[in-house]
């Protein structure tokens, strides 16, 4: 059963396609060079044990700085992990943040017009595999990291406007399926 984390006011889920518009001032960060604790973005989590595999597509109006769309992967407030794309200075950039009580931050500039992005998210223990494709492309590697092993996990679509007045996320093709003996 899916539920939402901080739910936004504007929604709507048809078959398999969600569809948000985000609300003002909402993110996920923990601490690291800003200084501030935040915990107010939405995401649309379910409960998921053991290892699996989480596929999402979506686009976005992306137009204010910080503006964010892509996946989370949460246990609780300190600890989780976010990939997706991230809007800043008006460049569109793959991004992943691990936060382990800390939160960290990767990128990478996109180059030319974004019409989609694709992400797989892959658990194998204590193994995570984050892949990204861009306007459908092929899948290619984003970052691999350690994530403590825990029995559950809540995985799902997430968007956040850290700094704009909001805009509007398409979320299609979620899906994950459980896994099992298999090494990413």
């Amino acid at each position: 059963m899916k539920t939402w984390l901080n739910a936004p006011t504007q929604w709507q889920e048809h078959e398999n396609t969600l569809t948000v518009t985000t609300l003002p001032d909402t993110d996920f960060w923990q601490v690291t060079h800003y200084g501030f604790r935040r915990d107010s973005g939405h995401a649309y989590l379910e409960s998921v044990r053991g290892d699996f595999d989480f596929t999402v597509t979506f686009s976005g109006q992306y137009r204010d700085l910080y503006d964010q769309a892509g996946l989370l992967l949460r246990v609780s407030e300190t600890l989780w992990l976010k990939a997706g794309i991230e809007y800043v200075e008006d460049v569109h950039n793959l991004s992943v943040v691990v936060t382990r009580e800390f939160s960290d931050w990767s990128v990478t500039p996109l180059q030319g017009a974004l019409e989609s992005t694709t992400l797989k998210l892959s658990r194998r223990k204590e193994a995570i595999t984050i892949e990204g494709a861009i306007n459908g492309g092929p899948l290619q590697l984003m970052r691999m990291l350690y994530f403590p092993e825990v029995e559950e996990v809540q995985i799902g679509p997430m968007c956040c406007s850290p700094t704009g007045q909001g805009f509007e996320v398409e979320f299609r093709d979620m899906h994950w399926h459980p896994v099992s003996g298999q090494q990413v």
